[in-house]
């Protein structure tokens, strides 16, 4: 099932619709980027004259399904910025809150490069499969992973992975990072004592540069965790494009069970 034909139902009538979500499932629900992705769409197809994304905040509230409604509500816009809301109903209820900033380009006052990836994994191609039997559905059916570090099983709570989309040609720039940037487990898994199930609870993120592209549709993509006790993992997420260059950087909060 394609992204296009992912999204082809939102906006194209009010009310409760249906996705057909199969292939992106996780579990019971929706994995987190396409469900922020769904909650994105929708928001710039009721309001098409927004300006760029530049940063999202995530509250994976409840399981989300194929059948959703969703409700973009217009917070604030100013001269520059707007603030958009967008909740994804279930059964009536609220499974996801998504609270969009967009912006316009301005003159810089600042400029400040990010620094460069360190340590370099060396090019995608150049790097083994990653791919295993073993991962979600949602990544055997519509990514290619390959590995960006060394470390396997235990070890430093970082997860380093070249992540790309199979199915590449359909999304602008700024839907394909809000897609992917929330794509690897977290680096708490490196640390857990015993398997068990792990759940994303919100993702915040910011794109700090909304028309970013990247050679043959390579991602370089790192979940590490600040802390982890509790039952809940902090953790810092990092997406470059293929040359190393930083294109978003997003922080979550992961509930560790087991």
């Amino acid at each position: 099932m394609s992204i296009k034909a992912l999204l082809a139902p939102i906006g194209a009538e009010k009310g409760r619709i249906t996705l057909p979500a199969d292939e992106w499932l996780q579990g019971r629900t929706l994995y987190g980027g396409a469900s922020a992705l769904v909650a994105y769409t929708a928001a710039v197809r009721a309001l098409p004259d927004l300006p760029p994304l530049r940063s999202g905040q995530i509250a994976f509230v409840a399981p989300v399904g194929d059948k959703v409604e969703p409700k973009v509500e217009v917070v604030r816009r100013g001269r520059n910025v707007a603030q958009v809301r967008c909740d994804l109903l279930v059964g009536g209820v609220t499974a996801l809150t998504a609270f969009f900033l967009f912006g316009t380009a301005r003159d810089p006052n600042a400029q400040h490069p990010a620094a460069d990836v360190k340590p370099w994994p060396g090019a995608p191609e150049d790097n083994d499969d990653a791919t295993t039997e073993k991962g979600p559905a949602f990544i055997r059916n519509n990514f290619e992973i390959r590995r960006a570090q060394k470390v396997q099983g235990k070890g430093d709570p970082v997860v380093r992975r070249w992540i790309r989309l199979k199915e590449r040609d359909t999304l602008d720039p700024t839907s394909t990072l809000v897609l992917v940037g929330d794509t690897l487990p977290p680096g708490a898994m490196r640390a857990m004592e015993r398997q068990g199930p792990i759940s994303s609870i919100n993702w915040s993120f910011n794109i700090l540069d909304p028309q970013a592209t990247t050679r043959d549709g390579w991602w370089l993509a790192e979940t590490a965790s600040d802390h982890a006790d509790f039952g809940y993992s902090s953790e810092q997420l990092r997406l470059w494009d293929a040359e190393g260059r930083l294109v978003m950087v997003g922080q979550q909060c992961v509930a560790l069970f087991g």
